[in-house]
């Protein structure tokens, strides 16, 4: 089996347009969730959510291309393009035909979708674009990202709603290190802030009116977000031999399924998945130091996850910091597990963990050390990724610092 690491990092999302200005929001604990500004935002109960501010589409897009990319695609190909330049790599020859792209996502083009339904049912119009099915299929991004920089190999999208991107990265890193490929573009992207997107949620009734306090016992639920992150996934003899900056080394995977609930988590499930990572990985439990938590800011979640996460470290759980980023950015569904694997890289190749912003009162059912309202400075050499999806479909990603 071989061993892989990550030589390239590329995002887009409510805290910042690339992986520098996401550090240093994290680090600072600050805020990328505030007032939505979407169309008819006033027929929302729900009026906030971690929108990518700042962004135009035509800096970076001509017309055509906007005819063809949504916005999550859009998202998916400026993070693409930072992380293959920060890796290094031009794929020609042999390594184009080795590598590949598998992404997350879950609502895919879910903005064109949308604008599209109004036409038809609100308009009344009878023709849309050509290019709109090729323009809202899940799988539009990757195939974008195969074509804009000829990864020849295995490429596919996933979708199992919030896990999706972990999802995605384990497949990665599976085919990595089996000798399926010898590179691949991985992570994922989701842009959900429509009306749509959003009434559909409000159904639910898990989202918060006002932000997302994970772990606090003041919290009331859960506030969406949009973006993508996109990594590089090497085999590491080869990003060794090239002499690229490795980033880290992805040590273990594991998936589970609860075979419970639709939407209800289970400690169980999310607990299998958790100890599968570990021992897919080798790591003892006493060497993880960090676990960016699953997080949502939902009773159901935050109360679910602890419990876990105590029963499979038992003691060392009480060592452990946890903490969730989704209090700043927001839940990006199918991307959620991409932006979030910056606040493990962040841990362990700059020895900040990220904070749980908006920590107010403690929760006697969520006692862990979730690293509240402040980053802290603290060398780690292991941390671990969770991702626990409706549907009871869990994916646990062990990073190590190389």
């Amino acid at each position: 089996m071989k061993r892989v690491v990550i030589t390239g990092a590329g995002t887009i999302n409510p805290l910042g347009h690339d992986a520098a200005s996401t550090f240093e929001a994290m680090k600072e604990g600050r805020s990328g969730i505030g007032a939505l500004d979407i169309r008819d935002v006033d027929r929302l109960q729900i009026q906030i959510g971690g929108q990518v501010s700042g962004y135009d589409e035509n800096a970076y897009f001509n017309r055509q291309q906007i005819a063809l990319y949504d916005r999550f695609t859009q998202f998916t190909l400026l993070s693409a393009r930072q992380a293959i330049e920060q890796a290094g790599l031009k794929f020609t020859g042999k390594l184009a035909d080795r590598s590949g792209v598998v992404l997350g996502t879950s609502g895919g083009g879910l903005n064109t979708q949308d604008e599209n339904y109004r036409v038809v049912y609100e308009e009344g119009k009878n023709r849309v674009h050509p290019f709109i099915v090729p323009k809202l299929m899940n799988n539009a991004a990757a195939s974008h990202v195969s074509m804009e920089w000829n990864l020849r190999g295995p490429s596919f999208t996933v979708a199992t709603a919030c896990a999706s991107s972990n999802h995605a990265m384990g497949q990665a890193f599976n085919m990595v290190r089996s000798g399926m490929a010898k590179v691949m573009v991985t992570g994922g992207s989701e842009s959900m802030l429509c009306f749509g997107g959003i009434k559909a949620w409000e159904g639910l009734r898990v989202m918060s009116k006002d932000g997302c306090r994970p772990f606090s016992a003041t919290r009331n639920g859960m506030v969406q977000g949009e973006g993508a992150g996109i990594f590089v996934f090497e085999e590491y003899e080869h990003a060794k031999a090239r002499g690229a900056d490795i980033l880290c080394e992805v040590a273990g995977f594991a998936m589970s399924s609860d075979a419970a609930d639709i939407v209800m988590p289970s400690k169980q499930g999310a607990a299998r998945a958790i100890h599968g990572a570990l021992k897919d990985g080798k790591i003892a439990k006493s060497k993880v130091g960090y676990i960016n938590a699953h997080g949502t800011g939902t009773a159901a979640n935050d109360k679910t996850e602890c419990a876990a996460v105590a029963d499979v470290f038992g003691a060392h759980a009480d060592q452990l910091m946890i903490s969730s980023t989704k209090s700043m950015h927001g839940h990006l569904i199918g991307g959620t597990g991409a932006v979030e694997l910056f606040a493990c890289i962040m841990a362990l190749r700059k020895s900040v963990i990220a904070p749980t912003i908006n920590y107010e009162e403690a929760d006697p059912e969520c006692a862990l050390d979730v690293v509240p309202n402040e980053a802290r400075d603290a060398e780690v050499d292991v941390v671990l990724s969770n991702a626990f999806a409706f549907g009871g479909l869990n994916a646990v990603l062990a990073l190590r610092k190389v």
